[in-house]
């Protein structure tokens, strides 16, 4: 009888399951930075630039906006159709289709003469980058890990808008706006480690539900701009979509979601935090120019650094959170959250305006970590990659709501 086939003792079978561990493994977190991270470095690196861009494209400064807004809608709108997509046809397919998505955009922003062309290019770059974002944070699994990528988020978007006014410099604006692509550098890592199968049950898809949110994310984000117009197209789609969500429960937007009350309070705090953070970021330069004979290099520095400190704090604030209890953390968030405001209107020493900006990003980076995190665990498991899509479509709505009501503020002002 040969050693493969003596009789093996009782106790062997148990020592078994280390040869059927299963194939995927837990991606590492730095991974899921680089996928998710560089859409806001993306976002913010026109931001500078906004001069050269219309003199190339022969329009006026403000038309150029457009190219600002229209990458801030479609990562709106892309954040819960991607999310949709990645539950019913798993991360493979929406890691393949987000690449696709932001190789396709960035090679028409590298090439476009004219300004539309330009704006499908960058619509196709946020689709893209918003169904990365997603596949990260599916992927994130804990609140530290979760803390890397938002930390991520707030470094970049500091960063941002000077990182795209060196390559505009050195190369080209049309550079600048290739920043995103980036992220693809990660797919080769994720995909060897993650889960790429569709899952075993899936629902059929609801494209009525999807219309009707792509809709109302449009309307909403468009409310900057045309807000009577917006704001009612805003009322009309959230009731068409109420009485859909009422005839079809588990549909594209799940009811059972809209009742968990821990994911839609954690959904509107970082919508709340977001647009608080977004506010104070377009307010507090100007505040700074009105109070200080600071010149806009000094200022842009500062603000930097600001930014930078309370992105690395946010982060440990996630990764203390696991010893922590989700009252405590609440606590420091809404504390935190309510000084960086009443600190930019009480101050009367300016240079602690740049405080309130370490505040802000600290808040809305450790918020949307912890209140990511929060949300997802509270829906049922089938539901989660909805959850994501949903949580991060209430954040994008504050990035649209704040600058908004920063030009109000200082206007008024």
């Amino acid at each position: 009888m040969s050693l493969l086939d003596r009789p093996r003792p009782h106790h062997t079978p148990q020592a078994s399951p280390p040869a059927a561990a299963p194939v995927s493994h837990q991606v590492p977190a730095a991974w899921l930075a680089l996928l998710a991270t560089p859409l806001a470095a993306s976002a913010n690196s026109p931001v500078l630039i906004l001069p050269d861009m219309a003199d190339s494209l022969g329009i006026r400064t403000a038309t150029a906006t457009w190219l600002v807004t229209v990458f801030a809608w479609a990562v709106a709108v892309g954040t819960p159709l991607m999310a949709g997509l990645l539950r019913r046809s798993g991360l493979g397919s929406t890691l393949r289709l987000s690449a696709v998505l932001a190789l396709a955009g960035t090679a028409i922003v590298a090439v476009a003469p004219w300004l539309p062309l330009a704006m499908a290019g960058r619509a196709a770059q946020g689709m893209g980058g918003a169904g990365l974002v997603t596949a990260a944070m599916s992927l994130a699994g804990s609140v530290r890990r979760m803390g890397v990528i938002t930390a991520g988020f707030g470094t970049l978007g500091a960063v941002g808008p000077l990182l795209g006014s060196a390559i505009a410099g050195t190369a080209s604006w049309r550079a600048s706006l290739a920043v995103g692509a980036v992220a693809l550098l990660a797919l080769p890592a994720i995909m060897r480690r993650a889960d790429l199968s569709a899952p075993q049950q899936s629902t059929p898809f609801d494209g009525r539900g999807a219309t009707l949110l792509a809709l109302l994310a449009t309307a909403l984000v468009l409310i900057p701009r045309y807000p009577l117009p917006a704001v009612a197209a805003s009322l009309v789609t959230a009731t068409l979509l109420a009485l859909h969500i009422r005839s079809n429960p588990t549909g594209f937007v799940p009811a059972a979601l809209l009742r968990t009350r821990a994911f839609v309070f954690s959904a509107v705090l970082a919508c709340t935090f977001a647009t608080s953070y977004f506010t104070l970021l377009f307010t507090v330069p100007q505040l700074l120019r009105d109070r200080t004979g600071w010149s806009t290099s000094t200022i842009g520095t500062g603000q930097l650094v600001a930014l930078l400190a309370g992105s690395v704090l946010s982060m440990v604030l996630a990764s203390a959170s696991a010893r922590m209890s989700r009252p405590r953390v609440l606590t420091i968030l809404l504390t935190v959250g309510a000084l960086a405001p009443l600190t930019a209107v009480l101050t009367p020493w300016a240079p602690l305006l740049l405080l309130v900006a370490t505040l802000a990003v600290f808040t809305t980076s450790a918020g949307q970590a912890t209140l990511a995190v929060y949300a997802t665990r509270a829906a049922p498991t089938a539901q989660r990659p909805t959850a994501i899509g949903l949580f991060n479509l209430c954040y994008q709505l504050g990035g649209a709501f704040g600058p908004a009501i920063a030009a109000l503020i200082t206007l008024g002002g």
